[in-house]
């Protein structure tokens, strides 16, 4: 096995599919030397947790390892789930950039007030609670890379103060009145369409065109039903299993499920299967109930039913796969959040 050089660097990988659970920390200047990409694809010469087996992903990776040598800001775009921070990752590792911080924060996760604090830093003494100086998201990044999670959801005066600093480099702390130069390239990821929210006036235009300088897409897992099993595998040896054993039932059962949630939803339900085989092989019953509402049999002749019962188990599969956020539900079936609440109400 090979593992990260005593010049910080890491080697090219060409492995097999499997490998024994990774025990090496992901730091915040670089990825993990031993978790593989079993891609081979131009550019990337550095791995990543990638599971890559689909044509999708394939696409993805060449495209990625085009402009992660390039200083071009990067929006990727991905249902939630998808896996979005990992690519943002692997573009990191692949850069000139990739022995100095990778720093994320996720925008939705901060109350408005304290977005700016988070992002830019501040001087003590700039508002109550500021006991300290602090250097911020970008200030901790700098010589790095940036990721700004859930760009969609920054607030419009933090937007125009991002917009400051992308066009001419230098940050401002809260309550500083200098601001100092950065250097920092900033990736953004979003599940929301940027293009109607600017529709909406929600998103600024210019804004968008600084940072959408080069676009990548992360399909949902249901596009790339060839990463599935891998994908589990890879689960499984993070959770100390690294010869995970399914049936031929689970198998066929993960590999045809929609997965509403995506790649985390499946890591979620391998973690579930673990536990309730105990040492065996997952089956169909040791997968967690929202992956199984509608079994096999129901389909067949003498037992079929009414499509508003399909449609109802599907609405709560739906909902249970995003943790009872009926506003990501409703964006995943694409239905407004008045429907989703009657079909609910009608459930009850």
């Amino acid at each position: 096995m090979k593992h990260v050089k005593q010049d910080g660097s890491l080697p090219v990988l060409s492995a097999p599919l499997l490998r024994p659970p990774c025990t090496e920390p992901v730091q915040a200047s670089r990825l993990c030397g031993i978790c593989r990409s079993s891609a081979q694809v131009d550019g990337l010469r550095r791995c990543s947790q990638v599971v890559a087996e689909s044509e999708a992903m394939q696409r993805l990776l060449a495209r990625a390892g085009v402009v992660a040598p390039t200083e071009a800001p990067i929006v990727i775009s991905g249902e939630t789930g998808t896996g979005k921070e990992v690519v943002a990752r692997l573009v990191h590792a692949n850069s000139a950039r990739q022995s100095r911080p990778f720093v994320a924060v996720n925008v939705a996760a901060l109350p408005p007030e304290l977005l700016e604090s988070e992002l830019f830093g501040h001087v003590k003494g700039a508002f109550t609670g500021a006991v300290s100086t602090t250097n911020g998201v970008l200030g901790d990044a700098d010589g790095g890379t940036v990721l700004l999670d859930e760009i969609g959801e920054m607030p419009p005066r933090i937007q125009a103060k991002l917009l400051r600093f992308l066009q001419g480099g230098e940050a401002r702390r809260v309550g500083e009145t200098r601001a100092r130069r950065l250097d920092v390239r900033v990736i953004s990821a979003t599940h929301r369409d940027l293009r109607a929210l600017i529709a909406a006036q929600a998103f600024r235009e210019d804004l968008y065109y600084r940072l959408n300088v080069v676009a990548l897409a992360v399909p949902p897992l249901r596009e790339r039903r060839p990463d599935v099993l891998p994908l589990a595998r890879m689960f499984g040896q993070r959770l100390g299993v690294p010869a995970l054993e399914l049936s031929p039932r689970a198998r066929r059962w993960l590999e045809g499920f929609a997965w509403p949630g995506n790649v985390r939803q499946l890591g979620s339900a391998v973690e579930h299967g673990i536990a309730f085989a105990r040492g065996g092989a997952i089956d169909l019953d040791h997968l967690p109930a929202e992956l199984t509402i509608e079994r096999p049999a129901a389909r067949a002749p003498g037992l079929l039913r009414p499509l508003a019962d399909v449609e109802r188990e599907h609405v709560r599969a739906v909902l249970a796969a995003c943790h009872n956020n009926q506003a990501e539900a409703a964006r995943i079936l694409r239905i407004g959040r008045s429907t989703l609440w009657r079909k609910l109400a009608t459930d009850r």
